[in-house]
């Protein structure tokens, strides 16, 4: 009997909820103030409904709320830690010209994040999350295959490929539609560049920018560069269909001959990909003076337009530390002749050091941030909330065969419209071998 007392006695402790007066670590009442970063447009949208999601960066364990009418959330209990925080909004196009005047012809998604933000033991803490805007495109990125392969048993960099998938009802034409990776600092111990606040280049300070632009909201500066050919209606893409650029298009599950004669083959062929099928691949050989051996010329493979490159290839950052987006020129402007400027560093640059494309953010259809698998090699993020509130990546990191792509939101007619929050962490889950124009 007194052994049954006992036990009653733990669980009733163990039930008891947090009254305040018990130290260490125990869960906190924690608030999240949303507004929208326009003032303006801040007096005539919505503040309630807006869904708050909290991703543990321990375990990667889930939570969302809605906010209350003032724009809220106030947890009573929430276990101290470090989460990223974001907020979203879909207003509907109707909604959004009635409540604005502004005509629209696509949803409006307003989205905002804090990444890495640490919540102690303390009660009553805060974040405020400011709403910025960010339709949804015609065109969305829909598989990133940065990982690569084993470096010893598979492909390594070889078979890596990005796919871009048409999600409206209508046809659409590739050509002339542009690639770029998004240039950001890859850590944050680097002392001899300026930063923002949020750690990132501060590009304000580039040699030769103009001061009487927002160099570091505005634009986004790219690495590599790239442009579909075609002479404007020369690469239809159907409703619900895609296009895949590769790096090499080839089958790399099969021996291949290199340019030096020499024959490249893999171990295990089943942690690769055959993409002898692509619509494009990147040739970078005729711009080496030593091109990579794997950089085979696939003759039945249109080659993309090479603006501006980094490295012997298309070579994505195997860890997972870019951002990728996807524009088109607006008008009669030339992108080649959009200004380009060096590194922000504190050392003014010399007159060979290397200068980047800066490409105006509201030329951007699509962007989406990937970032490494573990929580401590991540870096600071490259593309803001109106291109992508937070970042998806592949969970087993560099050279798992692994890719990144887009979940499916719906099927309309058996077309499938792919999920686009302008939230990676939403919108994306992961293939455990990467799959050309495969779904979710």
């Amino acid at each position: 009997m007194r052994k049954l007392l006992f036990i009653l006695l733990l669980a009733i402790t163990a039930c008891k909820k947090y009254q305040g007066d018990v130290t260490g670590i125990h869960p906190v009442k924690y608030h999240v103030i949303t507004s929208y970063a326009s003032e303006n447009l801040g007096k005539l949208l919505p503040k309630a409904k807006i869904e708050v999601t909290f991703k543990s960066a321990k375990n990667g364990l889930i939570q969302k709320y809605i906010t209350e009418s003032n724009g809220t959330v106030s947890l009573d209990s929430i276990s101290p830690g470090v989460y990223d925080i974001s907020a979203s909004i879909k207003i509907q196009p109707a909604d959004y010209t009635t409540l604005t005047g502004e005509k629209v012809d696509k949803e409006v998604v307003f989205n905002a994040s804090e990444k890495s933000k640490t919540i102690t033991i303390e009660d009553n803490q805060r974040v405020e999350l400011k709403l910025i805007s960010g339709s949804t495109g015609p065109w969305v990125i829909k598989q990133i295959y940065y990982a690569g392969s084993n470096t010893t048993t598979g492909a390594s960099f070889r078979d890596q490929f990005i796919e871009i998938y048409n999600n409206t009802d209508s046809l659409l034409y590739a050509d002339s539609l542009y690639i770029a990776e998004a240039l950001g600092i890859q850590n944050f111990t680097s002392t001899n560049i300026y930063r923002q606040n949020n750690s990132q280049y501060d590009w304000s300070k580039s040699q030769g920018m103009p001061t009487n632009i927002d160099a570091n909201n505005g634009y986004i500066y790219t690495r590599a560069l790239l442009m579909i050919p075609g002479t404007g209606k020369q690469y239809p893409v159907k409703p619900g269909e895609s296009i895949v650029l590769a790096q090499t298009a080839l089958n790399h599950k099969a021996p291949f001959t290199g340019s030096d004669g020499k024959t490249i083959t893999v171990r295990d062929p089943s942690l690769t990909i055959d993409l002898s099928g692509a619509d494009f691949e990147a040739y970078y050989a005729p711009f080496l003076a030593k091109p990579l051996a794997s950089d085979i010329d696939n003759p039945s493979v249109p080659n993309v337009e090479v603006l501006s490159y980094s490295g012997t290839d298309l070579i994505f950052d195997n860890p997972g530390r870019m951002g990728y987006v996807i524009f088109k020129n607006k008008g009669d402007i030339d992108i080649k002749k959009l200004p380009q400027y060096p590194y922000p560093t504190i050392t003014p640059p010399t007159a060979s050091t290397d200068k980047y494309y800066q490409i105006p953010i509201d030329f951007i259809i699509d962007g989406v941030e990937v970032q490494p698998s573990s929580a401590a090699s991540r870096v600071p993020k490259k593309l803001g909330a109106s291109l992508d509130a937070l970042y998806a990546y592949a969970p087993n990191g560099a050279y798992s065969s692994q890719s990144v792509i887009r979940k499916t939101d719906s099927i309309v007619n058996g077309r499938r419209i792919l999920k686009d929050t302008n939230n990676s962490a939403e919108d994306f889950d992961f293939l455990p071998l990467a799959a050309p124009k495969a779904f979710k």
